[in-house]
């Protein structure tokens, strides 16, 4: 079988495949299989705790009670991936997936190469496909517009004039920190909630462990989770009380200088950060006939529409947390032994060379 990604998703994929007696072969378009954590901004800290970070099989070390940094992160996927006894080839990105004739799927990666796999991962995140709203205006801004994803510190923005738009956790956190260099507004379409990240002296991770709302069902977290909310100590609710932070409603449109407010007002601003989330980077699946809007047709990460084709890291893809390092591995662990049920019933395919020259990914 093929993991499409090499990130936290796709090694736990790689390790539950081995349990269930698959033999994976993994395929990352990065340097090595650490995901996209190396590309996210230098300040980003998880906000859960070491204790409750930890993926199937490895601890993260050191102060159980500590909330690990990207860096940290890094450093941990890859020790990872080098515990795990999987075929990981790095520097390889998946161009499509193709159905064969026999069961199972041929990959083709954008070297040319082609690799028959009795099923497909697609553990490929979504760092790849930023969601970056588009307005009027805005090809004529003149300013920095800039998804978050490309965000990295904050002295870059000494000076200036700067609206960040969202109300979630990564809008708030890169609003706080470049207030402290420059006139930031927050842009909304709603009011910003808060949940509180100690309660009783207990991380908010212990309650939603002890009380099991990290594994509802995704269908009742959906009726229930409607707004991002944003896990804080208490310092960015200070900074959007305080003034720091400036909170408005969303703008309407761009001006080559600015931005065009709902009421109005017409306010010159030197950059724009959009924190408005992504999309699921499945582009290698088109060649299959997936849709690109709303998402693949699944139901827990198993697709509804190609046998032997499952998904990992999807926002709610079965729970609160299934698109986390604390989530992923009960996912995985549900995908795969629905792959390993499906691919044992395709036809036994005749030992020898296949397309990729390098033997079946079973």
């Amino acid at each position: 079988m093929v993991v499409v990604g090499g990130g936290q998703s796709g090694l736990v994929a790689a390790r539950a495949a081995r349990s269930a007696g698959l033999r994976p072969v993994v395929l990352h378009a990065g340097e090595e299989p650490v995901g996209s954590w190396p590309g996210y901004y230098d300040s980003l800290t998880l906000f859960s705790p070491a204790r409750y970070s930890a993926l199937p099989g490895m601890a993260f070390g050191g102060d159980p009670d500590r909330y690990p940094r990207r860096d940290e992160v890094v450093a941990y996927l890859r020790r990872y991936a080098d515990g795990l006894d999987v075929d990981i080839r790095t520097g390889v990105r998946v161009r499509s997936v193709h159905p064969r004739p026999d069961g199972g799927y041929l990959v083709r990666t954008e070297a040319g190469e082609g690799i028959a796999a009795a099923g497909v991962v697609a553990a490929s995140g979504s760092f790849g496909n930023p969601y970056l709203p588009r307005l009027p205006g805005q090809d004529d801004f003149a300013g920095d517009l800039r998804h978050v994803a490309r965000y990295r510190r904050p002295d870059r923005y000494a000076g200036r004039r700067v609206v960040v738009v969202g109300a979630g956790n990564s809008a708030v956190q890169v609003a706080r920190e470049i207030a402290a260099y420059a006139q930031v507004t927050l842009a909304t379409r709603g009011s910003v909630r808060f949940l509180p990240q100690r309660i009783r002296g207990r991380d908010l991770h212990h309650w939603l462990d002890v009380t099991g709302l990290d594994r509802l069902p995704a269908a009742v977290l959906r009726r229930v989770v409607r707004h991002p909310a944003v896990i804080d100590t208490g310092v960015h609710r200070a900074a959007l009380a305080s003034g720091l932070i400036t909170c408005r409603e969303m703008f309407t449109a761009f001006t080559p200088d600015g931005v065009v407010w709902s009421d109005g007002v017409v306010e010159p601003v030197d950059a724009v950060l959009f924190a408005t989330g992504y999309r699921p980077d499945l582009g290698y699946l088109d060649s299959l006939g997936a849709p690109r809007r709303g998402g693949p047709r699944q139901v827990g990460g198993v697709s509804t529409s190609r046998p032997g084709i499952v998904h990992l890291g999807l926002e709610f893809q079965r729970s609160f947390a299934s698109n986390t390092l604390r989530g992923v591995g009960r996912d995985a662990a549900y995908v795969i032994t629905a792959l390993a049920g499906q691919v044992s019933r395709w036809p036994r395919r005749r030992a020898g060379v296949p397309a990729s020259g390098r033997g079946d990914a079973g």
